[in-house]
This record gives structure tokens, C-alpha cells and sequence, in this order.
């Protein structure tokens, strides 16, 4: 019986989301975009919203009147990302190709996607914090500094926006190691359950605050994101930018980030029906994004090195 191969890219996409959402470090990140109003094209619209603040109530005239303003302000999806793969007619035939082009495609998103949609995020939030004064430049975190420091950061954040507020941790992982090894570090870290979308894991915390661990090669300040034509890039992919800096880490409110997938897609075209060759033809697209919207950049503090 042929493949569907319609039904074929479904399940598959099904399958790579769910990859997505585990596997990233920053898919708890779209969990924020509920609101978010997308009618096609590379533009999304995001609700703001303001008021006036309290006012004396009057025991004869009553309330004073207040004022609601809800705008929508616009923002453009830069990142329009995919590639195409062959499997030959010889190497895969109908009875092997759903395992070869699930293999094919798992450990594409997995060593390429994954990465590369989380160092984006993490670069873009480091420039918008950096754009609005909330960063900490030149720090090298040792096991006899990086509790005061992190402490520091924390009370500066809670207090701007609030201790209630939901924050998230996000650390590179040898930084993370410096931290396991601060002394007394173990009245600190606990362990607690972290919900966000498709996401339900648990994750460790210090002093209650839940902490990701992230790759440091995904932790840097600037990325160079190839093009995949251009002399030197045509292997695609990312590399660090030569300017680039290592982050150390980020704070951040769990309701400030906002990260978008759109035409997430996934098509597969059979040998009969591929003109360029006897061969299934696999076809990978990612258009994604990521925002502090003005009103939430309050709650973001990131820790750059060096």
C-alpha cells in the first residue's frame, strides 16, 4: 500500500513539536504567546495594556473615573529557517522510510534545530536587556563570588518587579557547575515540579527559584546564522559571532518572554512525484521569534562574562 504521505508529515510534526518542547531550554518560552494575534505573513500583533493608577473615593460624587488603554503593537518573525533532505529509492523503500525519515529528521532537530532556536532566544534577550540597562558586564563567577552576586541580581530583580512574580533561572552549565560547588550551597537548591504549555518536568531550584541548565555554546551574546548559499556557509547552520561574549546567566519573569513558531512545516514527497530525483524528498521549515514586549523588560537581568 503506498504511503500517505499527507497523513505522513502530520504525524511527523506532531512528533517534532513534542521533540521541540522537551528537548529546547527555552520551549517553556511559548507557552506566552496565548494572546498573541497572528493573521499570516512575517507579522505578529501582541496586546499592551494601561491604566490609571488609584484615586480618592468621594463619599458624595463616588468613584473617580480611570482610563483603560489597549493597543496592539506590531512585530516582525526574522527568523525564516529550513532545509531540504533526499533519501534515495535504493537506500529506502516504502516498508523502511517512516523509521529512516523519523531518524533523519529527529536528529536534524535535535543537533541542529534545538541549538540553534535557543541560542537565538538566548542572544536576543541578552541584546534587549543590554538595550535597556539590565545587564552586569565582566563578571567571572567563582565558587567564592557567585552566591553574592546571584543574590544581588535576585533582590535587585524581586524588588523591581516584585517577589510574587514568577522567575526562571537560566545558567550555562559550567557556571551551574561553579554554583554546585559554592560554599553552603546546599541550604539553597531544592527540587520542584516546573509546568509551562506541553512542558511538566522536574526541575532544581535555588532559594525556590527554578533553575535550566543550558549549554554554554548556546549562551552567547551573538550569533552568526548561515545562510546556507553564501561562500563558508553552505553547510548551514550557526556559529558564534566573532564579538561574542559568554552569558553566564539570565533572570527573567516567566511572563515576559514571548516566543512564536509560525509555518512550522513539514512536507514529504514521494520518489514518483519528486522531479529532481529518484528519491524521498524531505522538506523542514521554521519561521520563529522571540519578544520582551516594552512594559515586561522590568523583569529581565542577564550576567554577561568577559
Amino acid at each position: 500500500m503506498a504511503i500517505n504521505t499527507l497523513e505522513m508529515a502530520k504525524i511527523f510534526q506532531q512528533s517534532l513539536d513534542k521533540q521541540m518542547a522537551i528537548e529546547a531550554t527555552s520551549g517553556w518560552m511559548e507557552s506566552n504567546a496565548q494572546n498573541v494575534k497572528y493573521n499570516g505573513g512575517d507579522t505578529v500583533r501582541m496586546p499592551r495594556i494601561s491604566t490609571t493608577g488609584m484615586a480618592r473615593y468621594d463619599r458624595d460624587t463616588g468613584f473617580n473615573q480611570g482610563a483603560v488603554t489597549l493597543t496592539y503593537d506590531d512585530y516582525k518573525l526574522t527568523q525564516d529557517r529550513g532545509r531540504t533532505f533526499h533519501l534515495d529509492a535504493m537506500d529506502v523503500d516504502e516498508s523502511n522510510f517512516i523509521a529512516s525519515a523519523g531518524n533523519v529528521m529527529g536528529e536534524f532537530q535535535r543537533l541542529h534545530v534545538v541549538p540553534e532556536v535557543d541560542s537565538y532566544r538566548y542572544s536576543k534577550i541578552a541584546a534587549l536587556a543590554k538595550g535597556a540597562s539590565r545587564t552586569t558586564d565582566g563578571f567571572a563567577p567563582t565558587a567564592d563570588n557567585i552566591l553574592a552576586q546571584l543574590d544581588k541580581e535576585i533582590t535587585g530583580l524581586q524588588d523591581t518587579i516584585g517577589e510574587t512574580e514568577p522567575m526562571v533561572i537560566l545558567m550555562a552549565t559550567p557556571i551551574r557547575t561553579i554554583l554546585n560547588n559554592a560554599k553552603n550551597i546546599e541550604r539553597h537548591l531544592d527540587v520542584t515540579q516546573f509546568k509551562a504549555g506541553a512542558i511538566d518536568t522536574k526541575v532544581k531550584t535555588y532559594n525556590e527559584i527554578p533553575i535550566f541548565s543550558v549549554p554554554s555554546a548556546r549562551m552567547k551574546t551573538a550569533y552568526v546564522f548561515n545562510d546556507g548559499t553564501t561562500s563558508g556557509q553552505t553547510e548551514g547552520g550557526f556559529k558564534p559571532d566573532t564579538t561574542a561574549k559568554q552569558i553566564n546567566w539570565i533572570l527573567i519573569s516567566r511572563r515576559s518572554p514571548i516566543a512564536i513558531s509560525k509555518t512550522d512545516k513539514v512536507r514529504i514527497f514521494a520518489p514518483d512525484v519528486n522531479q529532481k530525483a529518484d528519491a524521498w524528498k524531505l522538506d523542514y521549515r521554521k519561521f520563529h521569534d522571540i519578544w520582551i514586549p516594552k512594559n515586561k523588560l522590568a523583569g529581565v537581568w542577564a550576567n554577561i562574562g568577559a
